[in-house]
């Protein structure tokens, strides 16, 4: 990680400017608390996704960039905090390492549940070009917008409350629970996402501390599952390849896709506990009572 984007993780999650000091009027001092900026930041990024995240052509795209700068604006003028981890400097690389891990996920998980006879593939036909641009502008939006609510609003609002770990938890329950009103959801599919994608790019964050890195993830994540003809959490999109399932739903994830597939939570599992242990190596945690103030 660059120097730019780990100025938080070296100076030990300092407290942010205005964060509780005792200057300013009581109503400066509530919006700039997490319980402050973190909602006014939610509601502003989920405007701009409700606003464009179906939209034709590169608007998910255009939606993405203008989330960017209501955060930047936010975190600047709301909670007058520094934002290391959307730092243009390393993002490019941050963002490669992530697709690279999220499409390293998502192909593993197929293949062990294609060598267990869950699934066979076959070419879709449904047009090259057309598909993979589709797949990326709306994949690239929502990676951005939610990565944003989730790991850079919610989760940072709630670290400097609660901690760490506990941040991971509320977020990745609270990922896990917006899943559910998606087609083919069940409470097993909720906690699927819960562990698997909640918890492990929460916690790749915390490795990280890089909007960038966990966007890349998320990113490489749902557009190779789509590409490969495979539901996203349960919503069915035009792919390169189509694909049909077999055998229980446990090894298949059923109506909901991949995701709610014990193999994809086994082996997300595995990843949350790797990069919370690489995590804490680089001082990346912030327990509660440091977050207290």
């Amino acid at each position: 990680m660059s120097a730019t984007s780990t100025t938080r993780h070296e100076s030990g999650h300092d407290r942010f400017p205005g964060d509780s000091g005792p200057g300013g009027s009581r109503v400066g001092r509530i919006f700039r608390s997490p319980f402050g900026w973190m909602p006014i930041g939610i509601v502003g990024v989920g405007v701009v996704s409700a606003s464009t995240a179906t939209g034709p052509g590169p608007l998910p795209v255009v939606g993405a960039a203008v989330a960017v700068g209501v955060y930047w604006a936010v975190m600047r003028f709301v909670a007058r905090r520094p934002v290391p981890e959307i730092a243009r400097r390393g993002a490019v690389r941050e963002a490669l390492l992530g697709c690279g891990l999220g499409l390293g996920f998502i192909l593993v998980s197929a293949l062990v549940i294609t060598a267990f006879g869950g699934y066979s593939f076959s070419w879709a036909g449904n047009g090259f070009f057309s598909v993979v641009a589709s797949a990326v502008t709306v994949q690239a939006g929502a990676a951005v917008t939610e990565e944003l609510m989730f790991r850079g609003l919610a989760l940072q609002g709630l670290e400097q409350k609660f901690g760490s770990r506990a941040a991971v938890a509320i977020t990745a329950l609270l990922f896990g629970a917006v899943h559910m009103a998606n087609p083919g959801a069940t409470a097993w599919s909720g906690l699927s996402i819960a562990i698997e994608a909640g918890a492990m790019l929460g916690a790749a964050f915390l490795w990280r501390r890089s909007i960038w890195f966990v966007v890349g993830v998320h990113f490489a994540w749902n557009a190779s599952e789509q590409l490969l003809g495979i539901q996203v959490s349960g919503n069915t999109a035009k792919g390169l390849l189509s694909v049909d399932s077999s055998g229980p739903a446990l090894l298949t994830g059923g109506a909901f896709g991949l995701e709610a597939s014990a193999v994809t939570v086994l082996i997300g599992a595995a990843l949350v506990v790797r990069m919370f242990v690489r995590a804490h190596r680089r001082g990346g945690l912030l327990p509660r009572r440091r977050a207290a103030s």
